[in-house]
């Protein structure tokens, strides 16, 4: 105990001493929104990775896919590198950093008023984003539950409360550079926790080639492997399309989430662009990667750990008990590491969260809407207010969470990246996408995800999924038959990408009429 307890206080002292070091960035909207625009290439990556990566994939999606689809989960974390990291920076960061300095944005709801020529969708945008980051915002908070409990002995809620004030210092004191360092800091963590645990967890299977002899030897019978002999052990696992649902979301999702794009704004340089994609795709494959290959052998534990009798007689799964039952008989060296580790991934993404937050609700919302007036000294004021008004709302929630915590998840990134992907993509791509479309994905995407929570005709993974999806053929369709944008309004839009600079022939070869 003594020696989790040191590990906690180091953390959290090197938390604090960041905010405070980062302080003098934080003195402009800019500056504490975005750093300055001024973020280097590692740690861009790192902010964005572990932003991406929180305890809701540790805990309760590692845990929920590990039990259900065996060994294939961890196609969701090759999906998440490659689909999720690598193409997200290819395509969108470069372009993402260009047009909303050229459109003077610090946020997406910014970015869709400039590109599509309207402040309604600001302010519709920025209410979305107020409404379904808060779901999120508390399954970060859950997925601490049961291992803190584990290894403290004490009750949920404190850690919550700690996590959270921790947090709110460091980002009142910091911004956005708070952040991002103690982002570089926490992803260090995370890297080296991840590969002592699994580690750790396949020497107490008796190695992972026994590990995965007794995951193939799973009985036939169970009523998910539909009669396939070795379905957790298998290639694509018992249900591929389930899986293939689960990939769509947490993968495609980060191209339309405004905490994960806002990272590509402050992108410092090319050079940020180029390490930060190499950086970031092997940050996913580590912590991604190993967090559902450790879920992957999730059957392995007693199910009586990890379910519940219901009052009709049914068993009741208990999803986000899965991995502090794998996990429990960790030495006490490694539970402190992994405490520390659930720490930093969680604390790292509530920053983000809170920040995303109170950023569009000030600038996007508040101010010249609501308060006409507003100097950069009120902003300020505000950015500051929000981010503690945030946190305490998280925490109420997550005093009392509805639900699973991948179920909170799929609501939260389905009705925003459904909503924002498509005309986010197609807005810094295409010239012809039309207002009409971007209000017709917003639609799309928040009515699909709230009509099923009342009609239930997807699991809230399923749908967040075909929100995204969807959107992505709704917006091209409707721009086609829908009213064009001012031709010249739009032309100066993209003479951005049109700007000649100077490059060295390391980038560009040379002309060979040169020679």
């Amino acid at each position: 105990m003594a020696l989790k307890v040191c590990l906690l206080i180091i953390f959290f002292a090197m938390m604090i001493g960041i905010g405070w070091y980062s302080r003098h960035q934080a003195r402009t909207v800019e500056g504490y929104v975005l750093g300055g625009r001024s973020v280097g290439p590692w740690i861009s990556a790192f902010a964005y990775g572990t932003s991406y990566f929180s305890a809701v994939v540790f805990v309760g999606y590692a845990g929920q896919f590990g039990w259900r689809y065996g060994l294939a989960s961890t196609w969701i974390g090759i999906g998440n590198a490659i689909i999720g990291s690598l193409m997200a920076w290819v395509i969108l960061g470069r372009r993402t950093r260009v047009m909303t300095k050229h459109l003077n944005s610090a946020t997406m709801p910014a970015f869709f008023e400039s590109r599509y020529d309207s402040q309604s969708l600001k302010i519709v945008a920025s209410a979305i984003i107020f409404v379904f980051l808060i779901p999120y915002t508390a399954s970060v908070y859950n997925g601490l539950s049961n291992l803190f409990e584990m290894a403290f002995g004490i009750p949920y809620i404190y850690c919550v409360m700690m996590m959270a004030a921790l947090t709110c210092v460091y980002v009142l004191l910091g911004g956005y550079t708070a952040t991002v360092y103690n982002d570089f800091v926490q992803g260090i963590i995370m890297l080296i926790g991840i590969v002592c645990v699994i580690g750790a967890v396949l020497g107490g299977q008796g190695g992972f080639m026994n590990a995965v002899r007794t995951l193939s030897e799973i009985p036939s019978d169970n009523p998910v492997t539909m009669g396939q002999q070795g379905a957790f052990a298998s290639f694509f696992g018992p249900d591929p399309v389930g899986l293939f649902y689960v990939i769509v979301l947490t993968s495609l999702g980060t191209w339309g989430l405004p905490q994960m794009v806002q990272k590509f704004y402050a992108i410092k340089s090319e050079k940020a662009v180029a390490t930060g994609t190499v950086v970031s795709t092997f940050f996913a494959v580590v912590i991604a990667g190993g967090s559902y290959f450790l879920g992957g052998f999730a059957r392995l534990i007693d199910v009586s750990k990890v379910s519940t009798i219901a009052d009709d007689g049914t068993v009741k799964m208990m999803y986000d008990h899965v991995m502090p039952a794998l996990l429990e008989n960790l030495p006490d060296v490694l539970m402190g590491i992994l405490i520390v580790l659930i720490m930093s991934a969680s604390m790292s993404t509530l920053s983000s969260l809170v920040l995303t937050s109170s950023s569009t609700l000030t600038l996007d919302f508040l101010k010249g809407t609501l308060i006409k007036d507003m100097n950069e000294k009120k902003q300020l004021w505000w950015l500051r207010t929000l981010v503690v008004f945030f946190i305490v709302i998280s925490v109420v929630i997550a005093m009392n969470p509805p639900t699973f915590i991948a179920q909170l998840m799929g609501i939260s990134w389905g009705a925003l990246a459904g909503a924002f992907l498509a005309p986010f993509l197609y807005g810094l791509y295409w010239k012809g996408v039309t207002q009409v479309s971007c209000w017709a994905s917003f639609i799309f995407g928040v009515g699909l995800t709230v009509l099923n929570l009342f009609t239930a005709w997807f699991n809230p993974i399923q749908a967040g999924a075909i929100a995204m999806l969807g959107g992505l053929v709704i917006v091209p369709l409707v721009s086609v038959l829908s009213p064009k944008m001012d031709k010249k309004k739009v032309d100066a839009m993209f003479a951005c990408y049109d700007v000649e600079v100077e490059a060295t022939t390391k980038n560009i070869l040379p002309d060979d009429t040169d020679y």
